[in-house]
């Protein structure tokens, strides 16, 4: 596999959950849980860059890599970015993935996934989606929805459009979108060069900055949507879901 580092942007400043990294999953920090499951995709080393020196020290406690970043980044891209450049500064990195860090019962294959998604063609951004298997997502303006086009064989979707509609029109198969990306690394470059988009800000969906800048976005299918955990109930349940693992 190309050289690749993984990247997890961490902040503290979470609005439903506070602390929302440190949150305390089985005697560990939330941020380490997502690490691990980082390492085990075994894709390529992993950091975590953050602004709080709490959740430095927490990965560094484990033997893990964490990088101080600015902490006025207007979204986790920039604070990856960041990051790259720090840890990388003679660009030799070849691609980079962008981790959310509270993922915390994430499938690793889904990281291989993101990169496999990148390396079919000629993309820019590999990302994931699974079909919608669940009535009431299909209207949920939370559940972010892909319109794409298949690539050769047809696991894998060139990215047309994403948003939190309910799209395509008509009969036929919903995809939800997961928010994981591989970039190759001039992509992230320029990605975060680029001012807010006007379709982006009337979704309030990031990845559409990409699309109206001509980027090529490919997206692989899967078979599981990761919880994300971004509310109490949530925390309680990858608790549930990590315990009984274990």
């Amino acid at each position: 596999m190309a050289s690749c580092l993984i990247v997890i942007p961490a902040r503290l400043k979470a609005t439903r959950l506070p602390d929302k990294p440190l949150a305390d999953i089985g005697g560990e920090p939330m941020i380490v849980h997502v690490w691990r499951r980082a390492m085990e995709a075994d894709c390529g080393p992993v950091v975590v860059a953050t602004d709080a020196q709490k959740v430095r020290d927490a990965i560094l406690r484990v033997g893990g890599e964490a990088l101080m970043t600015r902490p006025d980044h207007p979204s986790g891209s920039d604070r990856v970015f960041e990051a790259v450049q720090k840890h990388d500064p003679a660009g030799k990195l070849e691609s980079v993935v962008n981790l959310q860090g509270d993922l915390p019962t994430l499938d690793p294959s889904l990281v291989r996934a993101c990169l496999q998604a990148l390396n079919e063609g000629e993309a820019d951004i590999g990302t994931i989606a699974a079909k919608i298997v669940r009535e009431e997502e299909r209207t949920d303006p939370n559940v972010v929805k892909l319109v794409g086009s298949p690539v050769g064989g047809g696991s894998v979707l060139r990215a047309l459009y994403f948003t939190r509609a309910t799209a395509p029109y008509g009969e036929g198969p919903l995809y939800h979108h997961i928010g994981i990306y591989a970039y190759r690394r001039r992509a992230l470059e320029r990605f975060v060069s680029l001012p807010p988009s006007p379709l982006e800000l009337r979704e309030r969906l990031e990845q559409l900055r990409a699309l109206e800048a001509g980027m090529r976005i490919h997206v692989g299918l899967v078979d599981t949507v990761p919880l994300g955990v971004d509310t109490p109930p949530d925390l309680e349940r990858a608790r549930e879901l990590l315990q009984s693992r274990n």
